[in-house]
């Protein structure tokens, strides 16, 4: 294991010089980027055209058979009131007025408005006036406590509490909910580049001299370790944009303000999210390593990491059964089953559904596996490097010592 630390160095240079690594790195920044430019500009551009409409006159007919629209109202806009209804849509037509807005006796059949036409965007204003109109009449001779209720503009602020104290459950997810987004970015993002980094060296042939001077298990265990840290700067790329993002547009761009400082941190559960992070992510790299060892080049592996990635992404169509119903035969499953378990178990600790014990069972067999796992990827790769033309069977595979 002498040479652990330049296979180790040799795996993070080599990765870091292949432009295609910065490109797919900073991608989704960019692209994140871009689109809170849109958002932004287009926001503003919205803003500027409703301001301008809301300064636009129009002349208009109403005509109120529900005798809910307030007269004074209908003259302070400077609108006159009609009782003709085919007289005011032929004084429409006619371009002597520019809308009739009609209020029938059954507001349940819905308001009519008809008008000439403007543009597809300015056209909203009848629309807009009409509603207005009928809603500020009727509220203001409603109980401001009624209003708000009728509304829907009445906010609920529940309390809770847990041991005698204050306890926000969303907000308690956050912390170690960040691992289950981490874990979910970096899965998708670098599963083909732990396939890729394996089958490198046997495509361009320069595996037979690798393993003349170092051990299989030290080049596994050196391209794993190089993987992790080539993640994590990929998240730290991902991640550091996003906040200088959020903190430089979040006035611009409407975003909610959030306190980091309110934000929970539970030792315990983030402890546990460390913990199963660390194990999903070491036993999926050397799954995904073990893959490209078996198989002569990389295009021929995308069969089997299509099945891995199922098995990792199928618990989210679920999701909602992880805090519902966590003692559901399903939500066991998923969460015991290694190939299925690190959504489900970084989900439920997040939500604080899960058990002390199915903590410790679940995480056992997560690191037993990855264990396993990774011993394969070393006897995988060490009879099966040198298979230019074939993938190795799985008899061959178990088959050995």
């Amino acid at each position: 294991m002498h040479n652990l630390g330049t296979v180790f160095s040799f795996e993070v240079v080599r990765t870091l010089k292949k432009k295609a690594f910065w490109a797919m790195a900073l991608a989704l920044p960019v692209l994140m980027v871009g689109v809170l430019g849109i958002v932004f500009l287009s926001n503003r551009a919205t803003e500027d055209a409703v301001k301008n409409m809301e300064k636009q006159q129009f002349s208009a007919i109403v005509m109120d058979e529900s005798g809910l629209v307030n007269g004074q109202m209908i003259t302070a806009l400077g609108f006159d009131e009609a009782s003709d209804k085919a007289a005011s849509i032929d004084s429409v037509k006619a371009g002597k007025r520019d809308a009739f807005i009609y209020y029938p006796s059954d507001l349940s059949k819905g308001a009519e408005v008809y008008a000439n036409n403007v543009g597809i965007f300015n056209n909203g204003r009848y629309s807009a006036v009409a509603k207005l109109l009928i809603e500020q009449s009727v509220t203001s001779s409603v109980d401001t406590n009624i209003k708000t209720v009728i509304s829907g503009g009445l906010t609920i602020r529940p309390t809770t509490f847990q041991d005698g104290e204050v306890y926000d459950p969303l907000m308690h997810m956050i912390a170690p909910g960040l691992f289950l987004v981490l874990f979910y970015f970096l899965i998708a993002m670098f599963g083909n580049q732990a396939v890729t980094s394996t089958t490198e060296e046997k495509e361009n042939r320069v595996i037979e001299m690798l393993l003349t001077t170092v051990q299989a298990r030290t080049v596994i265990i050196g391209k794993i370790l190089a993987l992790i840290v080539l993640a994590l700067i990929q998240a730290a790329l991902l991640i550091t944009p996003a906040l200088i993002g959020y903190f430089t547009l979040r006035d611009k761009l409407s975003l909610p303000s959030v306190d980091l400082s309110s934000i929970p941190l539970d030792p315990a559960r983030i402890g546990i999210a460390l913990v199963i992070f660390a194990a999903s992510f070491m036993l999926f790299m050397g799954l995904l390593v073990a893959i490209g060892a078996a198989v002569p080049a990389a295009k021929d592996a995308s069969g089997a990491i299509s099945v891995v990635m199922l098995a990792l992404f199928a618990p989210l169509y679920a999701v909602s059964l992880f805090i519902s119903s966590p003692g559901s035969g399903i939500v066991q499953f998923l969460s015991y089953f290694p190939f299925t378990s690190p959504i489900p178990l970084l989900l439920r600790n997040a939500a604080g559904t899960i058990m002390w014990y199915e903590v410790l069972i679940a995480t056992a067999i997560l690191v037993i596996t990855a264990i396993f796992v990774i011993r394969t990827a070393v006897n995988v790769f060490q009879h099966g490097a040198l298979e230019y033309s074939r993938r190795l069977s799985v008899k061959e595979i178990f088959g050995r010592k």
